[in-house]
């Protein structure tokens, strides 16, 4: 069983966007600073790339061989749309040295996995020094994970003793003593009392435990605007609002030299020479088969309607102008999707004389959570999403959410079929490159009414594909919406 720690510094804060964003960390799928597996003899340009350490986000005191994507995806992705701030560089640069000095294999981390195991309620009273710890769990699929830090570890839920949520409940937390570890529960089906865990009071609490077990599933960067010192360190670290994910999966987000060897040699053979790439990601929710024929309908419809593909010819006619080829990359357990769509554009000729090819990487039929070959090639398939140049994604779908905030990509959400029908607009186009919240909490911190995040800040708006409890951070203004 693999776990992955973060330790958390004394500006708690900095940590807690990091973890609420941090990647998945398994040795066959994320480099984790040691070589793992064959080296992959990626054919890239020639040409030395512009910005390999991505405007700073990455510092230079690395290894390239041992981690190729680390440094070879700036070939492959457009420059930079969105400046790091300088007080994020500098943080993360922070992190680096603390990690050295708390990390595995050091003496601050042996002495302090001694007393992991004892239940001691003083804890408080015994010096821990600058280098606490999260231990992180996550679950339900590689999307949900790569939004959150992921581990596997059994026997956490809310009717664990020490989840801070049912403390909270049964009035067993204590100013005077510390508890030497708290279980956290941030996922879906979460109580609006596991989320006071956001609240200041509670942080003050929270910021001396040396160990916390966190279970999460969901984005929740949105809820740490409910800590006024959460808030002015935002502003500082990501003064443009939906960069918090995108300048940290940068950071975060560097596949092994196997999963990149699959992402490289799909963008060479199938993206790389067209005028314009198209993604599309397509999630199932239900096998009726009138549901996945209006899902296909839709995405016809959503694809034409905003101009990301060439409608179909009524006539067929010569044209002398030069062509342009529309690459489409479609990834979905259910190959029907792409099987229609390349079958359509091969049939009929476009009306532009535009030439589409599409393009499926792998055949999986069915999700394979925790299969390492079956992951590999989830995580190639967000990697190549997040190249492309445009992105359709389904509704509500954490492997989307993860492709299109990676490429910086403000995307078209296909709506959820409604009553055997197409939805009309097929699909809208967000406002923001944030991934969504699904559900943020409903409730303040001091006086605990109910509210709504999107009303409270004006920098947080409802998720154009959720129900109404879903947020995401955006940089407009709401006259905009």
């Amino acid at each position: 069983m693999y776990h992955q720690l973060c330790q958390i510094s004394n500006e708690v804060f900095t940590c807690l966007v990091l973890w609420s964003v941090m990647l998945v960390s398994f040795s066959d799928l994320f480099f984790t600073h040691q070589l793992l597996g064959t080296i992959v003899n990626v054919i890239v340009d020639s040409k030395e790339p512009k910005d390999k350490l991505l405007r700073g986000i990455l510092t230079a005191d690395f290894d390239e061989d041992s981690c190729l994507s680390r440094h070879q995806s700036s070939l492959y992705r457009k420059p930079l749309p969105y400046k790091p701030s300088e007080y994020l560089i500098s943080k993360l640069r922070s992190y680096e040295i603390l990690h050295r000095r708390c990390g595995p294999g050091t003496r601050a981390y042996k002495e302090a996995t001694k007393n992991l195991g004892h239940d001691d309620d003083n804890y408080a009273s015994k010096s821990v020094g600058e280098c606490r710890y999260i231990v992180w769990v996550a679950a339900f699929g590689l999307g949900n994970r790569i939004l959150t830090l992921a581990s596997h570890i059994d026997g956490y839920n809310m009717g664990y003793s020490r989840c801070y949520g049912t403390m909270l409940n049964n009035h067993a937390i204590s100013a005077n003593s510390t508890p030497q570890h708290l279980y956290l529960h941030i996922l879906h089906d979460s109580r609006d009392v596991d989320k006071m865990f956001f609240c200041p009071k509670d942080q003050t609490l929270i910021d001396k435990v040396p160990w916390l077990i966190v279970n999460a599933n969901v984005y929740f960067v949105p809820s740490l605007w409910f800590n006024p010192t959460f808030q002015t360190e935002l502003v500082k670290l990501f003064p443009q609002k939906e960069t918090v994910f995108y300048h940290l999966a940068l950071y975060l987000f560097h596949p092994t030299n196997q999963v990149w060897g699959m992402v490289t040699r799909s963008y060479d053979a199938y993206l790389s020479r067209a005028d314009q790439t198209l993604g599309i990601q397509v999630r199932v929710f239900t096998r009726r088969a009138s549901y996945l024929q209006h899902l296909m309908d839709q995405i016809v419809a959503c694809t034409q309607r905003e101009k990301l593909l060439p409608e179909l010819a009524t006539q067929v006619s010569n044209t002398s102008r030069s062509k342009k080829l529309n690459a489409v990359l479609v990834t979905s357990l259910h190959p029907e999707y792409s099987n229609n769509l390349k079958n359509m554009y091969w049939e009929i000729p476009t009306s532009t004389g535009d030439i589409v090819q599409v393009y499926r990487p792998s055949g999986e039929r069915f999700q394979q959570t925790d299969k390492k070959l079956h992951d590999q090639k989830a995580l190639a398939e967000i990697y190549l999403l997040s190249l492309t140049d445009n992105i359709v994604i389904s509704a509500g779908s954490t492997f989307g959410y993860v492709a299109h905030s990676l490429g910086g990509l403000k995307p078209w959400l296909l709506y959820r079929p409604v009553s055997g029908r197409v939805p009309d607009p097929p699909c809208v186009r967000a406002v923001s490159m944030e991934p969504c919240y699904i559900t943020s909490p409903s409730h303040g911190c001091e006086n605990k009414k109910r509210i709504d995040l999107a009303t409270v800040f004006p920098f947080v708006r409802h998720c154009e594909d959720t129900r109404h409890d879903g947020v995401k951070l955006f940089d407009g203004t709401k006259d905009e919406l």
